[in-house]
């Protein structure tokens, strides 16, 4: 079965010239060098005077570091103390820290960036264009339409990233994941959200024109997404067994 990648990652685990982590982080050589003199990054295998081998994990941490500085403001000796502190969790609690610090971007609230025509939300997120026509077709991914052409909104554009994401960490198709699996799941979200508003609606008609109505339920939008979100990873937690470096010793 197709994977939902447009483009299909390389190799992985290999050693990179500085070069080429300049260009799969956009963060300059200069910065990175400096990012190394202060110990937020340790220093690579050297393999010349002047030249030196960078892993995938410099990638990783690159990255950390240029969204703790771009999305949150924080300074280096405080993004130097969260580095450390990353090292003393879990494999796992540290891939879930770099997935929330990509995708919970605090800035992008402000600016909800809509896309549209499918090419551009294809190039925006790496969804191939048949999976893309099976999410909306399925109401995973939806759009409106304007000027005769498809406009999606920021959370459709998320929701396509994640799903490139997940064929790369090998929960795709290829890899034998029912993409199916995710329909029954957003109908039943999509069909209990609208019952309850329905209801909310009818118990409380004589009250919508309140002057605080939009506000209070913009905030109740947010708490459900929070519950549905911590919910889900409660679930995962719980029904997981156990992970050699989450077991605590007896003494």
């Amino acid at each position: 079965m197709a994977s939902f990648c447009m483009r299909c990652p390389g190799a992985r685990g290999r050693a990179m010239k500085i070069s080429e982590l300049t260009k799969q982080t956009g963060v300059s050589k200069e910065t990175i060098h400096h990012y190394i003199r202060e110990g937020l990054l340790r220093k690579p295998r050297k393999t010349g005077k002047n030249t030196a081998d960078y892993g995938d994990h410099y990638v990783r941490q690159v990255r950390l570091i240029k969204e703790l500085r771009d999305n949150y403001f924080l300074p280096l000796p405080i993004i130097k103390k969260i580095m450390k502190e990353q090292k003393r969790q879990t494999p796992s609690e540290q891939s879930s820290f770099q997935v929330q610090s990509e995708y919970l971007r605090p800035l992008e609230r402000f600016f909800p960036r809509e896309i549209k025509g499918q090419d551009a939300f294809q190039e925006a997120t790496g969804l191939g264009r048949y999976w893309l026509d099976k999410m909306e077709e399925w109401g995973i991914i939806s759009a409106r339409i304007s000027d005769e052409d498809r406009v999606y909104s920021h959370e459709n554009v998320v929701i396509g990233r994640l799903m490139v994401d997940m064929d790369r960490l090998g929960f795709g198709p290829r890899d034998g994941y029912d993409p199916k699996n995710l329909k029954p799941l957003s109908d039943y979200i999509q069909n209990y959200l609208t019952v309850g508003a329905r209801e909310y609606l009818e118990r409380n008609a004589e009250t919508l024109d309140s002057p605080d109505l939009y506000e209070k339920s913009g905030q109740f939008t947010e708490l459900m997404s929070l519950f549905l979100y911590h919910l889900y990873r409660r679930i995962v937690r719980d029904a997981a067994p156990p992970r050699c470096e989450d077991k605590q010793p007896l003494d």
